[in-house]
């Protein structure tokens, strides 16, 4: 008799378990920019977590220095998804034919990009920036955008300099390399408690501030042949914001990435990173963005209707 139950019990675990649905294990390559940072740790964090694992993928990921090496990756298609794409770097490598596409919004606002200079510095304004150097990550990075912002909103003439991560950043600054110096939390924050450098400006003085900086970039080609992929990428993505904000776990997931405390860890969320900075239903400013993308010559001409559609294919819930 119970032999027979526990026969009865086997097949119907059998039977509920072949209904579930089952993927397969793909492995999608990543380019994803500024390693540590909050918002780019979305995939790391998730992989961490086993929630692509879920969705049947295994994520390969190459970090770089900034979006311009993550959009050259893209469209070498060395990689599937490129992660923090600046915004003004994929409008134009679009407008120069490049088959580029966008598959979400991956950073909104610019308060978490901030410059500073040495406590020395005779700089206390961005005003006080003539004939300096002002660094920014890589060309057509949300940072150079930010850069280019400055020198034309407030009329500077300050020298942009390509100085690649926030760690390489902070050497030239300290060694007097560069004047102006760029970071991002948790990058810096020691020394700013410290007294070591004072932060003059952040991407929210200029017109970023209600603008979608950073974007999910695929190539055309990619999106074509591994959308299901690229589907369940998506529903992996979205959960883990969920979660990194819902979970208390999620928060000692990152600071052991980031090889930060759980209380730095918290301090870049919380004073750095509304949840909704980080949707990527939606990118936001983009009536704004194209003038802007025109005069700081990113793109020719405004895109039409058309072409919009064509780059922009956000992969709904």
């Amino acid at each position: 008799m119970m032999g027979s139950k526990l026969i009865r019990t086997g097949l119907f675990l059998a039977v509920a378990l072949t209904a579930l649905p089952t993927f397969a294990q793909d492995k999608l390559k990543l380019a994803v920019g500024q390693r540590g940072n909050w918002d780019s740790a979305v995939p790391e964090i998730g992989q961490r977590a086993g929630i692509f694992k879920k969705q049947g993928l295994e994520l390969e990921i190459l970090w770089t220095q900034g979006s311009g090496e993550t959009i050259q990756a893209v469209l070498s298609q060395s990689v599937d998804v490129g992660v923090a794409a600046g915004i003004m770097g994929t409008l134009g490598a679009f407008s120069k034919g490049a088959p580029i596409r966008v598959i979400g919004a991956q950073s909104t606002g610019a308060g978490d990009l901030f410059w500073y200079v040495r406590e020395d510095s005779p700089v206390k304004t961005m005003k006080d920036m003539d004939g300096k150097t002002i660094a920014y990550s890589t060309n057509g990075s949300s940072t150079h955008g930010i850069v280019t912002a400055f020198i034309n909103e407030m009329k500077l003439k300050a020298r942009p300099v390509a100085t690649g991560s926030p760690s390489s950043t902070l050497t030239q600054v300290m060694s007097g390399q560069v004047d102006m110096g760029w970071s991002a939390p948790p990058s810096s924050l020691d020394f700013i408690d410290q007294k070591k450098i004072r932060v003059i400006a952040t991407g929210n003085d200029t017109a970023f501030k209600n603008q979608t900086v950073r974007l999910l970039d695929v190539h055309a080609q990619t999106l074509q042949n591994k959308k299901p992929q690229l589907e369940r990428f998506m529903k992996a993505y979205r959960e883990t914001i969920d979660r990194m904000y819902d979970d208390p776990a999620m928060l000692k997931t990152y600071a052991e990435f980031a090889g930060v405390s759980e209380a730095i860890a918290k301090r870049t969320r919380d004073e750095f990173f509304a949840k909704s900075a980080i949707d990527p239903d939606k990118v936001v400013g983009l009536a704004e963005i194209m003038p802007d993308a025109v005069t700081y010559k990113y793109i020719a001409a405004p895109l039409t209707e058309a072409q919009i559609k064509d780059l922009f294919q956000i992969i709904p819930r």
